[in-house]
């Protein structure tokens, strides 16, 4: 993910709550339930929901020091399954190499480690455990025709027990190109909700849109293509003006609610936006 530079003194405030929003003709339809703010530093690369319904956050100031030192300088959107703990993590623009890091309930973190290949960006910006908790979905920035699927480390058997070489499995391929995705998350074994960064309206009419990938089955292993639609545009609201930037997204499974995150512009970004959205019926 992509990081803007953040000014020492915050002035945030929402301009209004959205009444609701459409999503694609036949799909459920979300709707705005409130709003919630998180600071940036702490909290602003991403989110995921534990069990119990708190929210674990993701910023660039949770990144453990020993893992700075081997030089994973960022860290990217969560996801919690079984609650073990899925960290995305990437290092600099030299790296050829990503890493995804699972903690588990009793707090034990292990290491996996998948060298890029061939054509394959750098960036590692979410981690997206299906609903079985056996395989692990992740994108790269820009503009892509894929998400990248890995065998859940530590859950899946195929994986090395204690840490080590983390190979990709196959990919989903999407039927439209999407680009910058900064999350993802499953809100059924066979749709995916993503968050995407652009604001270029060339791909869809909305800008920094909440995507809906559909998938023709459940996430088994196997090359699949996603269908995806752009549900409706995240919402833009502070007191300062300038540059968003969108961030992470969680779907709670046992409240049924859905979260995205929003970086305001200017001094505003010490504090990001969480909107939180309920499917209507």
């Amino acid at each position: 993910m992509k990081r803007q530079l953040l000014a020492p003194v915050c002035l945030l405030a929402a301009l209004g709550l959205g009444a609701g929003t459409a999503s694609a003709a036949g799909d459920p339809q979300w709707a705005e339930s409130g709003t919630a703010y998180t600071d940036t530093l702490g909290g602003g690369q991403g989110l995921a929901a534990r069990a119990d319904g708190s929210l674990l956050y993701r910023g660039m100031t949770d990144i453990p020091l020993d893992l700075r030192i081997k030089g994973w300088n960022h860290v990217g959107d969560p996801d919690i399954a079984q609650g073990h703990v899925f960290d995305a993590y990437q290092g600099p623009d030299t790296a050829t190499s990503k890493m995804f890091a699972v903690t588990t309930p009793a707090g034990k973190r292990y290491e996996y480690v998948h060298q890029l290949n061939p054509g394959e960006k750098l960036n590692n910006s979410f981690a997206a455990v299906s609903p079985d908790g056996q395989w692990l979905v992740s994108g790269e920035w820009g503009d892509q025709r894929r998400l990248q699927v890995f065998p859940a480390p530590l859950l899946n058997p195929a994986t090395p027990p204690t840490g080590g070489d983390l190979k990709e499995a196959w990919q989903i391929s999407l039927d439209k190109p999407v680009r910058d995705i900064q999350g993802c998350d499953f809100v059924t074994d066979t749709r995916l909700i993503c968050a995407s960064n652009d604001a270029s309206g060339t791909l869809f009419p909305e800008l920094r849109p909440l995507l809906q990938v559909d998938l023709p089955r459940k996430v088994d292993g196997q090359p699949m293509t996603g269908a995806v639609k752009s549900l409706f545009a995240l919402p833009q609201r502070s007191v300062c003006t300038g540059t968003f930037e969108t961030e992470g997204v969680d779907y709670d499974v046992n409240s049924g609610t859905l979260r995205a995150q929003m970086i305001p512009p200017g001094v505003c970004a010490v504090a990001t936006a969480v909107y939180a959205y309920k499917q209507g019926t």
